[in-house]
């Protein structure tokens, strides 16, 4: 997906088919707000229904989506979860936690104290030549990882938490978790691109 629409069509067909909504629909809602505490349930391949969601791609987030209460729970209860002590991640997309929208949190390990930043309609334009192998886990694949082959060096172009759009040059283990968790939203899990064989954790 290279480019990002700011106008949602007029009819209800037309928003179906361009994956286009002005707020989240009412299971969505739905999913933002059930359980108990901040922490959300991580979809799985395990789960054949999870592993079935977590392979559809996701759609944008409309502008408006950002000031809306359940964007502001959705956002902490995701940062809440990746930041779960009893299975902690250095990021996570809405899909793995059963939102199928264009929305990432990531931790950003070049930045001074390590931060977790939100991004919104998260599209990488450029890839640079140099790659280089690294492990890889993730949430929905628990227990496992794998080494996969990524860009050094990414230019990320997003929507902040304003809805302004931003373009950033982001390099080395943070450009590989951009590069991960922009995969979710677009169903792709790092065992498509992984090299070697999958290895169980000890």
């Amino acid at each position: 997906m290279k480019t990002i629409g700011k106008i949602c069509l007029g009819t209800a067909a037309m928003f179906a088919l361009a994956g286009c909504s002005r707020g989240f629909s009412a299971a969505e809602r739905e999913t933002i707000r059930s359980g108990e505490g901040e922490i959300m349930r991580v979809l799985t391949v395990n789960d054949r229904s999870d592993s079935l969601t977590l392979r559809r791609k996701s759609a944008p987030m409309a502008e408006g989506m950002e000031r809306a209460d359940d964007y502001e729970t959705l956002r902490r209860r995701m940062l809440a979860t990746v930041r779960d002590p009893e299975n902690t991640g250095v990021g996570i997309a809405a899909p793995q936690v059963g939102i199928l929208r264009r929305m990432i949190a990531v931790q950003r390990f070049d930045k001074p104290g390590e931060p977790f930043e939100i991004y919104l309609n998260p599209e990488i334009v450029e890839y640079s030549a140099e790659t280089a192998p690294g492990r890889e886990g993730c949430l929905s694949i628990p227990g496992f990882y794998g080494d996969v082959k990524r860009a050094q060096q990414i230019t990320l172009r997003y929507r902040d938490e304003q809805f302004a759009e931003r373009t950033e040059r982001i390099s080395g283990f943070t450009a590989v978790i951009f590069q991960h968790e922009t995969d979710h939203l677009d169903g792709i899990f790092y065992t498509d691109r992984m090299e070697g064989e999958l290895l169980q954790k000890e």
